[in-house]
C-alpha cells in the first residue's frame, strides 16, 4: 500500500512538472515538425524559365555574386531584378559590378529625396532619375510607405509626410512613364501588423515583431495607404506600377482583385508572402490563376538554393502541412499546385510583357 502511494505521488508530480513545462513554452519558440506520412517534394529547378522580379543587393563580394549566378543556373532563374534603391555614386558603383553580369541581373534605382521640403525637390529627384536611367537603371524601387511617408528601402532616404498620391509625386510618375521605368512600391504591411498583440491576433508572432505603431504622429492606417496607392495608379495610367508582396492584401485578396480589374497598368509580385499565402492554398490557386497575367514571381529573401526550392514547392506542388523555418507564423503551409499555363505566366511571361 505504501509503495502504491509513493508511485501515485511520483506520477502526480511528473504530470505537474510536464504541465508546467508545456505551459511555459512560448509561441515564438514553437518549432513543430510535421509527423504526417504524406508526399514531400523537393523541386530543385523550376519547371519553366524564371524571372525573379524582386530581389536586392545581398552579396558583399564578387565571389558571392558568382555564387548567386551558379544558384540561379541550378534553379532555372533566367534573370533577377535588383531593387537597389540607390542613387548617385552608390548606384554607379553597383553598375560597375553588375554590368559584368548584365544578362543575368537588371538594376533598378531609387529616388533622391534629399531635397524634400525645398523648392528644388522636383528638379533634384527628376534629374537624378534621368541620370540613373542613362547609367543603366531599368526601373525604380523599392519605394515604401508604411504610414509616415515615402522612403527608399535599405537607404536612409526619407520624406516624412509625403504619401503616394501627393501632387509632388506626379512629376516622378510621369517621368517614369516617359522613360518606360516601372515602379516597385511597398504599401503598408500585412494586416496582422495593424491589430492588437492579443490572444485573437491570427499572426501574433509576426505582428509582435513587425507591428505598426498606430499611436505615432501623423501615421496613416492600412486603408488610407491602400487608397493613396489606388489614387496614384488611377491618376497615372501611362505609368507601370508593381505592388510588391501582393499589396500586403493576403488577408483579403478582393482588395487587389478590384484594383486589378480597374487598373490595367497595375501588377503585383508575390515575393516574401508565401508564408501569408500558404495557409489558403486553394483560394490562392484560384486567385493566381485568374490574374496570372498580372502576377510576377519574386523572392526578396537572399539567394540560397534552398530559398528557391521552397518557392518552387509552393508554386508547383500540392504538398500539404509543411513548415518553413523563418516565415514567422504558427500555421503550416500547403502548395498551390498551379497549372502549367499559370506557371509560365507568373514565372516569366508576365514579366516580359512589362518590357514589351
Amino acid at each position: 500500500m505504501k509503495n502504491t502511494f509513493i508511485l501515485l505521488n511520483l506520477l502526480l508530480f511528473s504530470l505537474s512538472v510536464y504541465a508546467q513545462r508545456s505551459t511555459q513554452i512560448k509561441l515564438k519558440d514553437h518549432a513543430p515538425v510535421s509527423i504526417y506520412n504524406i508526399p514531400v517534394s523537393n523541386i530543385e529547378k523550376a519547371k519553366y524559365p524564371v524571372v525573379d522580379m524582386h530581389s536586392h543587393i545581398y552579396p558583399t563580394s564578387i565571389s558571392e555574386v558568382e555564387e548567386w549566378v551558379k544558384n540561379m543556373d541550378a534553379a532555372g532563374i533566367e534573370r533577377t531584378i535588383l531593387l537597389s534603391g540607390y542613387t548617385g555614386h552608390s548606384f554607379d558603383s553597383l553598375v560597375s559590378v553588375y554590368s559584368k553580369y548584365d544578362s543575368r541581373f537588371e538594376l533598378w534605382c531609387g529616388l533622391d529625396l534629399s531635397d524634400y521640403g525645398k523648392p528644388s525637390f522636383t528638379k533634384t529627384v527628376l534629374s537624378e532619375l534621368e541620370r540613373c536611367h542613362k547609367a543603366g537603371a531599368k526601373g525604380v524601387g523599392e519605394i515604401t510607405d508604411k504610414g509616415q511617408g515615402v522612403y527608399i528601402a535599405f537607404q536612409n532616404n526619407r520624406a516624412e509626410g509625403l504619401h503616394l498620391d501627393n501632387p509632388l509625386m506626379t512629376p516622378i510618375y510621369e517621368k517614369c512613364a516617359e522613360l518606360n521605368m516601372p515602379l516597385n512600391i511597398h504599401v503598408a504591411e500585412p494586416y496582422w501588423m495593424y491589430l492588437s498583440n492579443d490572444t485573437i491576433n491570427d499572426g501574433l508572432i509576426n505582428a509582435a515583431t513587425w507591428g505598426i505603431d498606430l499611436s505615432a504622429d501623423a501615421i496613416q492606417s492600412f486603408d488610407e495607404l491602400i487608397d493613396d496607392f489606388s489614387n496614384a495608379v488611377r491618376n497615372h495610367p501611362r505609368t507601370t506600377f508593381i505592388a510588391c508582396h501582393l499589396l500586403n492584401c493576403n488577408h483579403d485578396l478582393s482588395i487587389l482583385s478590384k484594383l486589378f480589374d480597374e487598373h490595367p497598368n497595375l501588377y503585383a509580385d508575390i515575393s516574401a508572402r508565401f508564408g501569408e499565402s500558404g495557409s489558403i492554398p486553394r483560394y490562392m490557386k484560384r486567385f493566381l490563376t485568374k490574374y496570372a497575367d498580372r502576377i510576377l514571381y519574386g523572392t526578396d529573401n537572399g539567394f540560397s538554393s534552398d530559398m528557391y526550392h521552397t518557392t518552387f514547392r509552393f508554386m508547383e506542388t500540392d504538398d500539404e502541412h509543411f513548415y518553413v523555418p523563418g516565415f514567422g507564423y504558427h500555421w503550416s503551409y500547403s502548395g498551390f499546385d498551379l497549372p502549367d499555363e499559370v506557371l509560365k505566366k507568373i514565372y516569366y511571361e508576365t514579366a516580359k510583357k512589362i518590357y514589351k
